[in-house]
């Protein structure tokens, strides 16, 4: 084929992974791969705490494989907010600041997760504000999303 390089290169899986998710499905497979090599990879067990209510928040974390549950502590009982699976993206406010978190979030069985910190993605933002604006805006329309739900008395699906 004479044209074939204008064709898009072929996504390895972890990197349909990333586009499938609602966080990174406006970048191109370049970007894309950019973002990948910023990421780190995590593996958790079953029953593994990833990160406790009232923690520092420093990561959002992407599910590429498993479960997992998100809680919150409610007087003497331990309220499930979500359970989420691949594709599925949590402690996304972490991005944008380093407030507590406001849940327990545990592997409900062993899971892989892909995990962006603050500082990776302030970072991105200085030397490639292109990605930075679409991983911004996608982030922006899914909290906005996620409050015009909680106006309308929509259950919440996920924690803060």
């Amino acid at each position: 084929m004479i044209f074939g390089f204008l064709k898009s290169p072929k996504l390895s899986p972890r990197l349909l992974r990333l586009k499938d998710s609602a966080l990174f499905s406006a970048l191109t497979p370049l970007e894309l791969n950019i973002v990948d090599g910023l990421m780190h990879e995590r593996r958790y067990l079953a029953d593994e705490i990833i990160f406790d209510e009232g923690e520092e928040g420093q990561a959002l974390y992407l599910v590429m494989s498993g479960r997992v549950i998100i809680s919150r502590q409610l007087g003497e009982r331990r309220e499930v907010v979500a359970e989420l699976t691949a594709g599925s993206f949590f402690g996304d406010l972490a991005l944008l600041d380093n407030s507590p978190r406001n849940a327990q979030t545990r592997a409900l069985d062993n899971c892989e997760l892909a995990v962006f910190f603050r500082a990776d993605f302030m970072g991105l933002m200085e030397t490639d504000p292109v990605i930075g604006y679409k991983i911004s805006l996608a982030l922006a329309r899914h909290i906005g999303r996620r409050l015009r739900d909680w106006m309308t008395g929509k259950p919440q699906l996920e924690a803060l």
